[in-house]
């Protein structure tokens, strides 16, 4: 109780240190007059032997007030009371010097101190079980955003070198952009109600912000400002990079990302200074230490700091290596646009998501199959090790699912799958450039190297890329990419050149193309996606000369991805009829939240977005596809439940007479209808209806 009352007292402290002055000063203030008080009405004074305590307090009170209410203590100032009315007039006096004006001088000058020290960061903030985030950049917003959803994390502290004030502007007007658009989505889902049921719902289902954020303006380098944000007692700790776009100097930018590039020994500094602490024996059990890396100098020097630093069941240090993940996800965008939606949704802490939990089951498809038998609110997943524990992995609404049981065993429906399933030819077309080419390409390498082409010498995978010259060089006009059969160098104000480029590519495919339009990441702050909008408006321009052309042309042929690095041009990219708008920096900030929450869960994620590059000769790892459903069945599952479906097609994948590394089991986690519409199958599985349609594509987890 103890702590409680100090942790409630330090965050009131840090958050609003000038209420906390105002109520000491009215608390001893109180007390003097009471006591005061007390003391005139035990005096026996001439005059005052029948005073009462009530009248002593008014008459203390008035005396401090106003040194002429003596007159009410001593009546009657004649030879006898002289000595008295001396004495009285002396103490007024004196008061008036050394306590009206030096005391309380010396007070006020104290409090406005102590107000800016508190307002700079400088007194200690005692809090446990917090998230910290050490740096400020694109990501951090999303990030504090998530947590808005997290059952765990309630306390939130960012400490930032400067600019204390804008991050705690954008921290409120994101977080009441949030609340405000989940309480307009539970208004609309009650509309059909009668006016007192609407109030109930609304009430009852109310969303709030229940986070306590504390930001810090101070040096992320300093042991004390770390101790002083308890850094040993949080639960997770974060480290961002630095924000290269965040000049307007064109200049400026590039040679910070050219110095960035080879090294970030600011990101070093900080996990050294972090990781002294969290690995001592004073600090917090479990603790989790989140760094963001962009290169391979800073990735090789974080090795031997998790080698010397890192203590198990202490700190474990978990590397994020953001090109690298961000250039998976684009490559997976391209291939399988779906996979946009369905990673925004599985990756945060709002709707389906993936868990991780311990457990004793060490055989993969003996946890698969118990779980399908007994509970119909998770989906298993796979069983990985960890330090030497077993975790098993699954998704969810959320983690007190895992404890769910059906009643009666749970049975699927017969299922047949086509065992020669392929994925199709994919046709790419690639404009413009970000820091993450070489990942997004190494992507599709390592996709090509899985799948191949089955029984024909053609590429799975065709890719056009349309850049300008200099961007084109710097990536050696991507010659150590056979997949990429074209490349055009073209200005962005060259639209000519652009759109024929472009159509000239679609017209020599048959097949669904894909559009993957980047946005340069390494431009000054008031450019941010600007090449990106000019390059949308040349496709959508593309795609409407086609639909004049041909009225009956398939516009959903042409799969449109663009990607934004500013949240706040979402609204303007769709309205361009674009249903896959990739924040790639969102997909980063959601994941660091999961991960400070979940323990295991990044090594799941490095499994999901990497394609094993082994040609297909065996399959170490399991990614997310999205499959036609007509090419996917052998013939179209009658109408059931999800967990029917889920079963049937599990147990027609699954073949217990081969061994563990010749299988390739199928676990369905939804459905996208011909509308684009995903229905991911959380919560009660009993109670969703599935009916899958030729033209429905069936989203699955599996080796291949």
């Amino acid at each position: 109780m103890y702590r409680k009352i100090r942790e409630w007292f330090s965050i009131r402290l840090a958050k609003n240190p000038g209420q906390i002055v105002l109520l000491s000063i009215l608390l001893f203030n109180i007390a003097f007059f009471f006591l005061s008080a007390f003391i005139i009405s035990k005096m026996s004074l001439s005059g005052t032997e029948e005073l009462g305590f009530l009248e002593s307090a008014f008459y203390t009170i008035s005396m401090i007030l106003d040194a002429g209410c003596i007159s009410y203590v001593v009546e009657d100032i004649g030879p006898q009371n002289a000595a008295i009315a001396i004495v009285c007039l002396l103490i007024v006096i004196i008061g008036m010097i050394s306590f009206t004006g030096a005391v309380i001088g010396y007070v006020t000058n104290y409090i406005s101190s102590f107000i800016e020290d508190s307002n700079a960061g400088n007194h200690k903030l005692i809090m446990s079980d917090h998230f910290v985030i050490l740096n400020w950049n694109s990501r951090a917003l999303e990030i504090v955003n998530d947590l808005l959803y997290s059952d765990n994390i309630k306390k939130v502290v960012v400490l930032v070198g400067s600019g204390k004030a804008e991050v705690e502007r954008q921290i409120e007007e994101r977080l009441h952009e949030t609340v405000k658009r989940e309480n307009d989505r539970i208004a609309e889902e009650c509309s059909g109600k009668s006016f007192f049921a609407r109030k109930i719902y609304c009430s009852r289902n109310r969303f709030k912000n229940n986070l306590t954020i504390v930001v810090r303006e101070g040096d992320v380098f300093s042991s004390k400002q770390l101790f002083d944000i308890s850094l040993h007692h949080a639960s997770s700790v974060v480290i961002l990079g630095e924000e290269i776009n965040n000049s307007v100097c064109k200049y400026a930018v590039n040679e910070k990302a050219d110095k960035f590039d080879k090294g970030n020994s600011l990101t070093i500094k900080t996990l050294m200074q972090v990781s002294d602490i969290t690995s001592a024996s004073y600090s917090q059990d479990n603790q989790r230490i989140i760094v963001e890396i962009t290169d391979d100098w800073t990735w090789n020097l974080v090795q031997k700091i998790i080698r010397s630093k890192q203590v198990d069941g202490k700190c474990n240090i978990v590397p994020v290596r953001v090109n690298q993940i961000l250039g998976k996800l684009m490559a997976q965008f391209s291939l399988m646009p779906e996979l946009n939606s369905i990673y925004n949704e599985l990756l945060s802490n709002k709707g389906a998501t993936f868990y991780t939990s311990p457990c004793k089951e060490s055989d993969e498809m003996a946890y698969i199959t118990k779980s399908l038998d007994s509970n119909s609110n998770v989906i298993p997943l796979t069983v990985q090790s960890d330090k030497g524990r077993n975790f098993c992995y699954y998704m969810a609404l959320n983690d007190k699912d895992l404890a769910k049981k059906s009643g009666d065993r749970l049975s699927g429906i017969p299922i047949r799958l086509n065992k020669d399933f392929w994925l199709e030819k994919k046709k790419i077309i690639m404009l413009g450039h970000n820091s993450k080419c070489h990942e997004i390409m190494d992507g599709f390498a390592s996709f090509l190297s899985e799948w191949g082409y089955k029984d024909s010498d053609e590429l799975l995978l065709n890719i056009v890329v349309i850049d300008d010259e200099k961007s084109l060089e710097k990536m050696n006009f991507y010659k150590e990419y056979p997949f990429v059969i074209k490349t055009v160098a073209a200005e962005l104000f060259e639209k000519d050149l652009i759109c024929d480029s472009i159509n000239e590519f679609l017209e020599l495919n048959d097949e669904d193309v894909s559009v993957l339009i980047l946005s340069d990441d390494l431009v000054p702050e008031d450019e941010i996606d600007a090449g990106m909008f000019a390059n949308l408006v040349y496709v959508q321009d593309i795609i409407r000369d086609k639909v004049e052309a041909n009225p009956e042309f398939d516009v959903g042929s042409i799969d449109v991805i663009a990607e934004i690095n500013d949240p706040k041009h979402h609204d303007v990219v769709s309205s361009y009829s674009v249903k896959n708008v990739v924040i790639s920096n969102r997909f980063i900030s959601k994941m660091i939240t999961q991960i400070g929450e979940k323990d295991a869960i990044f090594d799941f994620y490095q499994d999901i977005l990497e394609y094993d590059d082994d040609g297909g000769d065996g399959y170490d790892s399991k990614e997310i596809y999205v499959k036609k459903a007509k090419d996917f069945f052998a013939g179209l599952p009658a109408e059931c439940t999800a967990d029917k479906l889920i079963r049937g097609v599990f147990d027609s994948s699954y073949d217990p007479d081969e061994p563990a590394e010749k299988q390739n089991i199928s676990i369905v986690l939804g459905i996208v209808k011909q509308d684009g519409n995903i229905c991911l199958f959380s919560g009660d599985q009993t109670a969703i209806n599935v009916k899958v349609e030729p033209t429905d594509k069936v989203i699955v987890f599996s080796n291949h």
